[in-house]
């Protein structure tokens, strides 16, 4: 199938007025859905369809936007709460056959090794992990590049960088 003119028009004016792939695709005839994506993409139009509800999708898209930000906030207090309660319970060191939905599955050690075991101590809800263990498993956005950064680098390494 090639996209003549008439069709690539048509295409353009059916996309504009908020007509689904599926509908496009079925008015033009002898092509299929994903066809139209494909041109509309390299086409460059729009991904955002102007629809006759403008108003009521421009709230949506509002409410949606409220609502990611108070997921961001909720998260960021959940765990500044965590850094600042330092009074963790001790380990309670457990196989992988005696752990439960309750214990903290951080892995200590390397599973080749007789030692390894799992931290065990009380796992927070909705969590696979305890306070401590939570704090190394769920950094901020931004934060592990940080972290990478501020690693002591080895003298002999440092020597390179400065000669180069």
């Amino acid at each position: 199938m090639s996209w003549t003119d008439e069709k690539v028009a048509k295409l353009k004016e059916l996309w504009g007025k908020g007509n689904t792939a599926s509908q496009i695709a079925e008015i033009i005839g002898g092509i299929s859905r994903n066809a139209v994506i494909g041109k509309a993409h390299r086409l460059n139009l729009s991904s955002k369809i102007k629809t006759r509800t403008a108003t009521s999708n421009q709230n949506f898209e509002n409410s949606i936007e409220e609502k990611n930000v108070k997921r961001r906030r909720v998260g960021r207090s959940k765990f500044k709460s965590l850094i600042i309660e330092k009074d963790f319970e001790p380990e309670n060191p457990k196989q992988l056959e005696e752990l439960d939905e309750n214990s903290c599955k951080w892995p200590i050690g390397h599973p080749d090794e007789k030692s390894f075991y799992f931290c065990g101590r009380s796992s927070l809800k909705d969590f696979s992990y305890c306070k401590l263990h939570l704090l190394y498993a769920y950094q901020p956005k931004g934060k592990k590049e940080d972290v990478a950064e501020k690693e002591d680098v080895p003298e002999f390494i440092d020597k390179k960088i400065e000669s180069a």
